[in-house]
């Protein structure tokens, strides 16, 4: 934020960007004239220095050593102006490019007719490019909007046809009184209605048969479970790829669970990668129903689990899931427990076979008021433990305070047994 604010304040003050940037350039460029003065002072020293050196040095191996490394040094410091030089000039000219691009009121550049004329022919070049440009996206949108409407025609006449039998006849339908252009409008727009439904709603009304009838045995609840994050959990490395890891506990669930519910595996993944799993998962056919995306209910983002057309009494269903946005139509309906992240000291299966069981035997004739109840609490499993906890302290009690009574009638009969 304050760059932004201090360009706009250049752009919108040039004089201001203007001293700036001279300042700059006068502290830089005094800082490198500085250098490049010392340097070449000590690279300009007379060549007397040498001679001097030479002169009242001895012949032999230390003075040439001396002559030798002192004409070095000189060397290397010619050379070292030389780089200086064409370093600041290069960074000289480059600075005085970027900062005439960013603030062209500020530029050096001498304004002179030749320059004008230069500028003068960009400003027309750009001006053409834009041109050219904008002719370009024009003819794209025409085609763009002829193509649409090539297509928008096509598919009136062919999705508002009127259909026809098998001699050929058409079939007289509700929009057959209609203007002809009507009618194909009204039946292309049916047909869009039908495809939107076809995508959001369950493929069947009735997603389950009839119930059993007897001789053969109907189990009296209905169980719905999710695979993913309940019965199992999928898991991706770059060793193994994709895996599945059951749940511990699950297969206990399943055979006990059986006893008292028809068991339906609901879920909004797709039926290639849900069908193999559960063929691997429940190899004794505990499970009893399979329904996959297509007979979930596209609503407000989610598919949700619309239990309307399960084809059962609702008063017995019991959903079990750990998102309640995929029940978010029936939530009086949902049992929700942890989602299960692959842990293998997970016991939520174990204590959930608990409390199934007990519904169960209950004989209750509307589920959805334990689930209510069990609801409200952010961790139903852990409050229906305290409440089994609960009751079987009461009952011990109730226990030990019946035998007492029972004891203390028995003395008594026995004392006046004996008086008599």
């Amino acid at each position: 934020m304050p760059s932004i604010a201090i360009v706009r304040l250049l752009n919108k003050c040039p004089r201001i960007g203007r001293k700036i940037i001279n300042t700059s350039r006068a502290l830089t460029f005094g800082l490198w004239r500085t250098m490049v003065e010392t340097l070449q002072v000590e690279a300009d020293e007379p060549a007397e220095t040498c001679e001097i050196q030479r002169t009242r040095t001895k012949p032999g191996c230390i003075s040439c050593f001396g002559f030798r490394t002192l004409v070095h040094r000189r060397n290397a410091s010619a050379s070292l102006v030389f780089i200086v030089h064409r370093r600041y000039s290069t960074y000289e000219k480059t600075s005085a490019q970027i900062l005439s691009k960013l603030f062209p009121q500020t530029s050096g550049e001498p304004n002179d007719e030749e320059c004008r004329k230069r500028r003068k022919r960009e400003e027309e070049e750009e001006v053409k490019e834009m041109e050219r440009a904008w002719s370009r996206m024009k003819l794209g949108f025409a085609l763009f909007g002829i193509g649409g409407l090539l297509f928008s025609s096509w598919a009136i006449y062919y999705f508002g046809k009127p259909a026809l039998d098998k001699q050929g006849k058409e079939v007289k339908d509700e929009f057959s009184q209609l203007p002809l252009t009507q009618q194909y409008t009204a039946r292309t727009w049916k047909s869009v209605n039908h495809f939107q439904r076809f995508i959001q709603e369950p493929s069947s009304q009735k997603l389950l048969p009839e119930p059993l009838q007897a001789p053969y045995v109907q189990p009296a609840y209905t169980l719905v479970l999710e695979i993913k994050d309940v019965l199992i959990h999928p898991d991706w490395t770059y060793e193994t790829g994709w895996r599945f890891k059951k749940r511990p506990g699950v297969d206990i669930f399943l055979k006990e669970c059986a006893k008292y519910f028809e068991i339906v595996v609901y879920t909004a993944e797709q039926g290639i990668t849900v069908f193999p799993l559960l063929d691997a998962l429940d190899p004794n056919g505990f499970i009893m129903y399979r329904l996959v995306r297509d007979s979930t209910h596209f609503f407000q983002g989610h598919h949700v689990k619309n239990l309307d057309n399960l084809n059962r009494d609702l008063k017995r269903v019991v959903v079990v899931d750990w998102d309640r946005n995929s029940t978010k139509l029936h939530p009086s309906n949902c049992f929700s427990i942890p989602r299960w992240s692959g842990n293998d000291n997970d016991t939520t299966l174990f204590d959930l076979v608990s409390f199934l069981s007990v519904l169960g035997t209950s004989e209750i004739d509307d589920v959805r008021e334990v689930l209510q109840y069990y609801n409200q609490f952010n961790d139903p499993i852990s409050q229906f433990r305290e409440n089994q906890r609960k009751l079987s302290e009461q009952m011990q009690a109730d226990e030990l305070e019946k035998n007492s009574k029972k004891k203390l009638v028995v003395k008594n009969w026995s004392r006046g047994f004996i008086k008599h």
